[in-house]
């Protein structure tokens, strides 16, 4: 695991003066690679590769980057990791190649010289993310990972292209504008994070999951291009899914499941894994715990209120499967005691708060491993998010009335007085329900707004979005991205295989893998993901969706995984997530850093946000009349981060 970063000079300029620079920009990466720095410049050509190394494999110098293919024409900056590298290089050796030493930076130079870059990329299995030169023809050629478990930026600035595994890299070059994306900040409210390809930045993208970027630098041009498309993987997967019985597609997943594990438990350095209690995780680590002899070493935060707690379960699980388990409970303080720290650990706005127990857990275990193994993308490939049902349930029901009847109800309902709305829906409530009447014309209010679309894309963007009218940011458009992007078509996909397929293409790489990777690498531990694996992914895109929902909260082929391994009354309960108590906190510990960030005054100052509206949305909360919690938590992030980076609209 490392960090890249580096740029293309179009014009010339001064070496030492660009060498002093790139030192500069690699010098924000020491904590995703403590172990090893290296520079490899053709000022001539206008290239710059920086790279700070993290040892995983082969801890000796010959693994040091940047790294020349054997031939002299690649050069590579990479991080990462390929767990095949072993098999491919047994490939490439009876085809002729020789190594080195025993890294797998060395074994990906070989396959794309011995190979070509296409059945290279097809042939990787891992995470990773690389900036490769090409001296023969003078090319660049950026790439990203599958899935988006590794993230790479890049964009013009000025003449210069600029790259890196974090924004903070491209900071420290001349050419860097600091010019904030309106229409980002947009989409910041209303999912709490920026999906790719956008950035907080003007001219500044994440590279597309499964993408190869190549610039032509003869003609300053480049084009993406993509080896791998989850999209069709889902749409292939539906048409062919798994014919076998539901037993046998168990045990189908736990055999692969098992080797994936096994393979990425291999390093030269210690390995644990997190065990938050929840089904995914408590998977991996019982099947780590399966093939060693030893007992693995899992890690877990807990939380003094109840309901947001988990630990007691993962204290109990690790206890069955014999860990080695570590266990640390948050407070207030630890949260305080973080957050200013975490605009420049995710360098743009990310207001996920789940980013703060996920850095604490990261920082509690490299203090006694350097990789772990973590259980993300089980929801969005088993079908275990609540927010699925939620949206079938009502999308089932509201799809059978005319649009134009469901438009005009909405209307209705948001022209009216919330108080009025409120007297309305009292009685009901309070005798059929045991929802607070007093927030009940607040939530129909919001409800109402889904009500006005046609498809199931739409509608379930709606859904999950936290600030659904992007008036609250001035000056602000609605963006193309992942969730409302016209170029798929959907046509014949099942219900649950779309919304399963846009959170695996939005919400967990620029969310989930995001929130993991940032809050890991800051404190130098790589994490690792066995459900991850694209050949998994494509063996889980085939399960028929009723095997899925075989238990009432879905995940029902890897619950009976778990089962042979942990007792059931210790995994089957509902799902908490790894949330923190926010709405409590907002009203009380961090109520006043929170305010401050949301007065007047500090509002004028950005001229980012609609005051009155934001205002209106801190006061319900702070009063109890609304759980506005997660509405706030992207505006508060937004603050002290434009407060942090200095930044100007």
């Amino acid at each position: 695991m490392c960090g890249i970063t580096g740029f293309y000079q179009a014009e010339a300029a001064d070496k030492d003066v660009m060498s002093n620079i790139l030192e500069a920009m690699s010098n924000t990466l020491v904590h995703r690679g403590p172990d090893s720095a290296g520079m490899w410049i053709d000022g001539d050509s206008g290239i710059y590769f920086a790279h700070r190394r993290l040892s995983i494999q082969d801890l000796s110098p010959l693994g040091n980057q940047p790294m020349l293919s054997q031939s002299g024409r690649f050069v590579i900056i990479f991080n990462g990791e390929i767990y095949n590298f072993l098999e491919l290089r047994k490939k490439l050796e009876m085809e002729g190649c020789s190594f080195k030493g025993g890294s797998d930076t060395e074994v990906m130079l070989a396959a794309i010289e011995a190979w070509g870059l296409g059945r290279a990329l097809a042939n990787f299995t891992g995470m990773f993310a690389f900036v490769l030169w090409d001296r023969r023809v003078k090319q660049l050629i950026l790439a990203r990972d599958r899935l988006g478990e590794k993230p790479l930026y890049y964009g013009w600035q000025g003449n210069t292209f600029l790259f890196g595994s974090e924004l903070k890299a491209l900071r420290p070059h001349y050419s860097w504008n600091n010019i904030i994306n309106r229409d980002a900040v947009g989409l910041l409210l209303r999912h709490n994070y920026i999906p790719a390809p956008w950035s907080i930045f003007e001219g500044i993208f994440k590279l597309l999951p499964g993408t190869f970027l190549t610039l032509d630098t003869s003609t300053r041009r480049y084009r993406t291009e993509r080896f791998w498309s989850l999209a069709e993987i889902f749409s292939k997967g539906q048409e062919a899914s798994l014919d076998l019985p539901a037993d046998e597609i168990v045990s189908l997943l736990e055999y692969k499941l098992l080797g994936i594990i096994k393979r990425q438990m291999i390093a030269d350095v210690p390995v644990g894994a997190f065990l938050s209690g929840g089904i995914d995780s408590s998977t991996v680590v019982a099947l780590m715990q399966a093939q060693r002899a030893t007992p693995v070493k899992t890690f877990t935060i807990g939380f003094n209120e109840d309901e947001f707690n988990e630990a007691k379960y993962a204290k109990a699980i690790a206890k069955h499967l014999g860990t080695e388990h570590t266990e640390l409970y948050l407070t207030p303080k630890n949260v305080l005691d973080v957050i200013p720290k975490i605009n420049m650990i995710y360098d743009e706005p990310f207001a996920d708060s789940s980013q703060l127990p996920t850095f604490l857990i990261s920082k509690l275990t490299r203090e006694q491993v350097t990789v772990s193994l973590s259980g993300d993308g089980g929801d969005e490939l088993f079908c275990g998010y609540p927010s699925y049902f939620k949206t079938h349930a009502s999308w089932k029901w509201i799809s059978r009335y005319p649009l134009s009847v469901r438009r005009t109800l909405a209307g209705a309902i948001r022209r009216l007085p919330t108080k009025v709305v409120n007297q309305l829906l009292y009685w009901p409530l309070r005798y059929f329900s045991n929802r607070s009447p007093h927030l009940a014309g607040m939530r129909l209010q919001r409800k109402s707004s889904t009500w006005q679309y046609n498809s199931l894309q739409e509608f379930y963007r709606q859904s999950i979005s936290y600030w659904t009218d992007t008036a609250v940011v001035r000056g602000c458009r609605d963006i193309d991205y992942a969730m409302n992007s016209p170029a798929t078509d959907f046509t014949g996909w099942d219900d649950y295989k779309l919304m399963q397929y846009l959170d695996a293409a939005c919400y967990l790489p620029d969310d989930i893998l995001t929130k993991v990777d940032r809050a890991a690498m800051a404190n130098s531990l790589e994490t690792r993901i066995p459900f991850l694996d694209h050949e998994f992914v494509e063996l889980a895109a085939k399960i028929p969706t009723d095997v899925n929902l075989r238990h009432p909260l879905g995940k029902w082929p890897l619950r009976e995984i778990l089962k042979r391994y942990v007792p059931t009354e210790l995994t089957e309960r509902p799902k908490k997530g790894f949330a923190v108590p926010l709405a409590q906190w907002l009203r009380n510990e961090l109520k006043e850093w929170a305010g401050d960030l949301l007065s007047q005054q500090a509002l004028s100052n950005t001229g980012m946000f609609d005051g009155r509206l934001v205002q209106n949305t801190w006061n319900n909360h702070i009063n109890n009349l609304a759980d506005n919690s997660f509405h706030l938590w992207g505006l508060i992030i937004y603050q002290s981060w434009n407060e942090c980076w200095k930044s100007t609209a």
